[in-house]
């Protein structure tokens, strides 16, 4: 079977099963459900891919919203991640739906021929994206020990190969003071919304110093109950970024001592929840990279920014921490926005739409057809299996 015959057979699996898949990413856009919460979301893709005749193993890694699925017996394993979180509030404004379904129309595409190409296809169900850092995780506790590449698509409002993915770390700070009568007794209180503002202060003062690439965001969960009672406990959710994990680990504690400043200024105690393992950067593994290009280009898709040199896109992502440890590609797919960008509800209704639905298909075919390069092209298959010698 030549390489044009094989992504022939697999485009037209995808397309017999496409109602399905487009289905799918609908009815999870429909649902949206938080990190570690996705239980609908992947019981949904469990079944679309039993159904398709795949070997499904839920609530893998100890996290009852993982999975995995696998079709084919080959050696070589091509692992397709699937991230089915929402954000809080506004939903699939990052079009989690549209990657869980353009992973699973891949799978159904290469299915059809991964025992002729001596592949394994395995999906992995992977949560908690957005700040659980879930792939980091399953790379921990084993989900990608047998793969020698993975990949997935991402929605953007424009078509790029990549993106300028930055290290991140995420934490809750509390403060814990002391309550009192705002107008009667302020000095008997400790005042723990002092404490964050003046951290928070000290941080926009800390900007000045900070390397290019350095960023640091964040909101307050509880600023108190009532204007007239000194706030006795006051905790945020913060962001730490860098261009790598060292930079990370340079940025982070200067952040520390900034929130150790309000715990001194006003002797409210202090105390960090950290909620994820640290994502790395990214390293794009370039032959797979070019690959899916000329694939996506194939079915019409056009990476103009990317040839005119335009600035890469700043994302985080825990897909970053898997393209440290084996091949990986996390290129982003354009929709249709209107203007809008990731993480505004407007994009999140982008994300449900003839342009998103043609991203599912576009994005699967072409995960499909760098898969089947993969397995074809000599000297790429022998260095991807590589790594198992």
């Amino acid at each position: 079977m030549t390489i044009e015959e094989a992504k022939d057979r697999a485009k037209a699996a995808l397309e017999h099963r496409l109602g399905d898949v487009v289905e799918l990413s609908h009815a999870i856009h429909s649902r949206p459900e938080t990190a570690f919460e996705e239980h609908y979301a992947a019981a949904r893709l469990a079944e679309i891919l039993s159904d398709n005749g795949m070997r499904v193993e839920s609530g893998i890694c100890d996290l009852p919203t993982a999975f995995s699925a696998r079709a084919g017996d080959g050696p070589l394993v091509v692992a397709l991640c699937a991230e089915y979180d929402a954000l809080p509030s506004i939903g699939h404004a990052c079009g989690h739906n549209i990657i869980a379904a353009s992973s699973v129309g891949a799978a159904v595409g290469l299915s059809e021929v991964a025992d002729d190409l001596g592949l394994t296809v395995l999906v992995l169900g992977t949560p908690a994206e957005e700040g659980g850092g879930g792939k980091i995780m399953m790379l921990e506790r084993g989900a990608f020990a047998d793969a020698h590449m993975a990949m997935m698509v991402h929605p953007w409002p424009t078509e790029r190969l990549t993106a300028a993915c930055l290290a991140v770390s995420h934490f809750d700070v509390h403060y814990q003071g002391k309550e009192a009568h705002a107008a009667a007794s302020p000095y008997e209180g400790i005042n723990a919304g002092d404490a964050m503002a003046v951290a928070q202060v000290a941080i926009g003062l800390l900007r000045q110093q900070f390397r290019p690439g350095d960023q640091v965001h964040g909101i307050v969960l509880d600023g108190g109950q009532a204007p007239n009672i000194i706030p006795a406990h006051v905790s945020g959710r913060f962001m730490c970024r860098a261009r790598n994990l060292d930079g990370l680990a340079e940025l982070e504690p200067k952040v520390r001592r900034c929130f150790e400043a309000g715990a001194l200024a006003t002797g409210a105690k202090l105390s960090f929840d950290y909620l994820s393992p640290a994502y790395s950067h990214m390293e794009p593994d370039p032959e797979l990279l070019a690959a899916y290009r000329a694939n996506a280009e194939a079915l019409g898709r056009s990476f103009a920014a990317d040839d005119a040199g335009e600035d890469l896109p700043t994302v985080s992502t825990d897909m970053a921490n898997v393209s440290l440890v084996l091949p990986t590609i996390h290129p982003l797919i354009a929709i249709e926005s209107n203007g809008s960008v990731n993480h505004q509800p407007q994009f999140a209704s982008a994300c449900a739409t003839p342009s998103a639905d043609a991203a599912v298909l576009d994005g699967a075919v072409a995960l499909a057809w760098t898969a089947i390069d993969a397995a074809s092209t000599p000297a790429l298959r022998d260095r991807l299996l590589a790594r198992s010698s």
